[in-house]
């Protein structure tokens, strides 16, 4: 049994070890913890353990949990919680800084110059002075308690973290800075003025109020950063429509998406999103999938087509009967699935994993040996605390805790933007390892519908296509759709069979008229002993131009063959030659003939093939190449398919394809094209290239800056690091692995060949248009053409940087096709389709921090 949940109080990756670790003692199967969702996937045995159980357990060792809310992880609840932390971080930090400059300014004014209070200079106003830094940096300490509580917290329960180096550092320098405060008071009073000269310059009070800002400083940007890393899937969660129009009774009634149900017909206009997956039963539009397949190209739909959530209409109205609702929606699966690839781990984490679970104890330990070995060697005790707290505050379990987490979360989110779906952290960084591209032909290279070229028959022709309709009519293989389909234009009808069987990968039988007959391939015609008379002759020259025949026979001869065609995807030229570009063996996979499949490889300019292969036997060829030395990747969308696709070392399935196929992979490519293979591998490659650097870098930062913390170039440089310094190089470094991570938002797969690319879509696209304006089924409101403008009214803007902040939040909703914001008038024209919704407009204006005024519609 799988289950989520939330965990709070993690800060860094000793955390995420830590709690790691007291699950995994529990005896599950196997624990996933996320430090940047703060969240948590366990596969246990339900008969050994409860959700109680490992709660109770996280519970234990400083650190909260709580069994994920479904519902909550397709909404939007979960980002307010980050922007409350993201606020109250902000607040911490401005208390902070408000006591840190005067503090800063009576410790380290004096040393350049600036004047302070007389009552304060000098041996006189020294205790004034150390007095007053005390009280400044009080609330620096009570504001920023968390470090404490969590820090010591976690060292008490044996699980120390990055907030308990914090907590130890800061400690440590206050408490020297009472302890200051109280020497030089004996001094006062026992009269022994060189007490007094030896602790008023070194109070320390300014470190640790300057560390507790710093690691907070540090804080704030690691949560933006984090919010930004999340943005992609928070996209993903805000698409969905909060409301939508159902048909009761004929009427029209508003009411939330979360009470749709199966079943309940939905009306959709232009400019309308779709709320729940379904089937159009009367009208036909244009439909934006971009937001959840990445296709730029709308896509014509008609009555019986599907329709999936958080899609956008862009032309005529349509009514459709809810399929999906809930949980179960493709929007809600592609959450799920991002999620869980999140939640997983890659392998190159592995050993920033097990360095987490010994850092913080090590780092303390080191600190203490410090702090003893400077002692030991003669050298003043401040000297000896100045190393010991730069050694704690130095250290950053952060940086090696968000340098896997935070590159796959933004990859995954980015991947989610283009259409393409890991299953897991582990996918994402395989895929970067494979050589070899195997491709199913069918409905992976080509289009999955093959059409009709040839008949060739020793009958009467309408006699052999009603025969031919008739046995193929019970079938459902794609050579099977191409004679259905070829009858019905020629208006030929079938007749009813019996008897009628299947022969995997073969063909079929059936009864017809009292007789029975055969219709498959070669081999089913040789197996039965059939009389081939001239139609090899005949079917090799077909297979020569690419085409597949399909023979048809009684119990001893042929009567006849049909060769049908199924045309390449209009990309997957294209995306082939890119493949071979990026140095990947391309080799394809088929059932056809030797020949027909040769033609076919030509054609394409596929390096290999597999011809002749069975539905079953397509797994014993990715085998076969993995006892190559190759590592393999299948792209698939058949059901015959999923054995190859586990057996691969990573399997895709195309978006369209079935739902096993899908199960089977590793990747999903929303798209039907073959061009989201080149763009997942770089995409996985870029994220791979991003997480070395990330550890590369966290590993660097602490193997050198620790030891210099320590003061090992003391001895032959006189260099030693100000526990300020450690702090906010600490901090940096933090930033650094945020801010690299954050560079994969930007990704864009680059394709040498962009120009056809460009000319297929713009084909499609024109395509699609004329698609639609020729369907003489319309019904409902008619196709929209024209741009409609409106004036919004914002104020509070100030610059340029107001200026696009608006922008933004307006065109990011649904209806707005663009807006352009005048400065000086202090308003956005709007241009948009459809109808629109003022409330989400106001909306987007308040949360983007202006004041809606009005509209003005033109």
């Amino acid at each position: 049994m799988k289950k989520r949940f939330d965990v709070t109080g993690m800060t860094c990756a000793s955390c995420q070890a830590n709690v790691t670790r007291a699950v995994e003692k529990l005896g599950v199967n196997e624990v996933n913890v996320n430090l940047i969702n703060e969240s948590m996937s366990v596969d246990y045995d339900e008969d050994k353990l409860s959700g109680d159980d490992i709660i109770h357990a996280v519970e234990k060792i400083g650190y909260g949990a709580s069994l994920k809310d479904k519902e909550k992880s397709t909404t939007a609840d979960k980002p307010k919680e980050k922007d409350q932390e993201e606020s109250n971080t902000r607040f911490r930090l401005r208390v902070s800084l408000v006591f840190l400059i005067p503090l800063l300014y009576i410790a380290m004014g004096p040393m350049i110059g600036l004047p302070v209070p007389s009552f304060m200079q000098g041996r006189e106003g020294s205790i004034n002075n150390a007095f007053i830094q005390f009280i400044l940096t009080i609330p620096v300490l009570v504001v920023n308690r968390k470090f404490f509580i969590n820090g010591f917290k976690g060292l008490f329960n044996k699980a120390p973290n990055m907030d308990t180096l914090v907590a130890l550092g800061a400690s440590a320098a206050t408490f020297y800075g009472i302890f200051a405060i109280m020497r030089m008071a004996y001094g006062f009073g026992f009269n022994q003025p060189e007490i007094i000269d030896q602790y008023m310059h070194n109070l320390y009070f300014e470190s640790a109020a300057v560390i507790l800002t710093l690691i907070t400083l540090g804080k704030y940007f690691e949560a933006r950063s984090k919010g930004q890393t999340k943005a992609s899937l928070e996209n993903l969660i805000n698409l969905a429509p909060k409301k939508a129009t159902i048909l009761v009774d004929g009427k029209e009634k508003s009411v939330d998406v979360s009470e749709i149900e199966k079943g309940d017909i939905i009306l959709i206009r232009p400019g309308d999103s779709i709320p729940v997956d379904g089937e159009i039963i009367e009208g036909s539009s244009l439909l934006d999938e971009a937001a959840l397949t990445g296709e730029s190209i709308p896509v014509n739909k008609g009555v019986g087509d599907e329709v999936i959530t958080a899609t956008i209409n862009k032309e005529g109205s349509f009514k459709f009967k809810a399929t999906k609702v809930g949980e179960d929606t493709t929007l809600a699966q592609i959450i799920n699935l991002v999620n869980e690839a999140n939640e997983t781990k890659a392998p190159i984490a592995k050993m920033a994993d097990e360095i987490s679970a010994i850092f913080v104890p090590a780092v303390i330990l080191i600190s203490i040996v410090t702090f003893i070995v400077w002692m030991a060697l003669g050298y003043s005790f401040e000297f000896a605390l100045n190393l010991m707290i730069s050694v704690l505050v130095i250290s950053c379990p952060c940086a090696l805790g968000l340098a896997t987490p935070m590159g796959i979360m933004v990859s995954t989110g980015k991947s989610a933007e283009l259409g393409l779906l890991f299953k897991s952290a582990e996918s994402l960084e395989n895929l970067s390892k494979v050589d070899t591209i195997l491709l199913d032909k069918t409905g992976t290279i080509t289009e999955g519908r093959p059409q009709v070229t040839d008949v060739k028959t020793d009958i009467d022709y309408d006699e052999f296509i009603k025969l031919a309709i008739s046995i193929e009519n019970s079938s459902e293989h794609p050579l099977s759709n191409a004679i259905v389909t070829y009858a019905e234009e020629n208006n030929i009808a079938p007749e009813n069979v019996s008897d009628f069987n299947a022969i995997s990968g073969k063909g079929i039988s059936a009864t017809y008229n009292g007789q029975r007959y055969l219709a498959g391939n070669l081999r089913l015609m040789k197996e039965n002993n059939i009389d081939l008379k001239n139609y090899i002759e005949v079917a090799d020259t077909y297979a020569n131009e690419g085409k597949t025949s399909m023979y048809f026979a009684d119990e001893n001869q042929l009567i006849g063959l049909i060769a049908a065609k199924d045309l390449p995807k209009a990309t997957s030229k294209i995306a082939i030659d890119e493949l071979k570009n990026l140095g990947y063996e391309v080799t394809m996979v088929t059932g056809d003939n030797e020949k027909t499949a040769e033609a076919i490889r030509s054609d394409l300019g596929i390096d290999k093939k597999f011809a002749d292969v069975l539905p079953q036997d397509k797994d014993k060829v990715v085998k076969q190449l993995q006892d190559m030395g190759k590592k393999v990747t299948m792209v698939g969308d058949g059901i015959n398919d999923a054995p190859a696709l586990a057996r691969s070392d990573i399997g895709m399935a195309i978006g369209n394809g079935t739902d096993v196929a899908i199960d089977s992979a590793d990747v999903v490519l929303m798209r039907n094209s073959l061009l989201d293979i080149v763009s997942a591998i770089e995409l996985s490659k870029s994220t791979i290239k991003t997480i070395k650097q990330n550890l590369f870098w966290a590993f660097f930062y602490n193997v050198i800056l620790i030891p210099v913390a320590a003061g090992l170039l003391y001895p032959f440089k006189g260099i030693t690091l100000n526990p300020m310094f450690a702090a906010f190089a600490m901090s940096i470094s933090s930033v650094f692995v945020c801010l690299n991570s954050l560079r994969l938002r930007g990704f864009k797969p680059e394709f040498k060949n962009q120009k056809a690319i460009d000319e297929v879509e713009k084909n499609a696209s024109n395509n699609e248009y004329q698609n639609l304006s020729n369907n003489k089924e319309i019904k409902g409101e008619e196709k929209m053409t024209d741009t409609n403008k409106l004036v919004v009214n914002v104020n509070g803007m100030t610059c340029e940087h107001c200026k696009n902040h608006v922008e933004k939040a307006l065109k990011e909703l649904a209806f707005v096709e663009n807006a352009t914001v005048n400065l000086d008038e202090k308003n956005a024209t709007v241009e948009y389709f459809g109808s629109v919704d003022e409330d989400q407009i106001k909306d987007a204006i308040t949360e983007a921090g202006y004041e809606f005024n009005g509209i003005e519609y033109k």
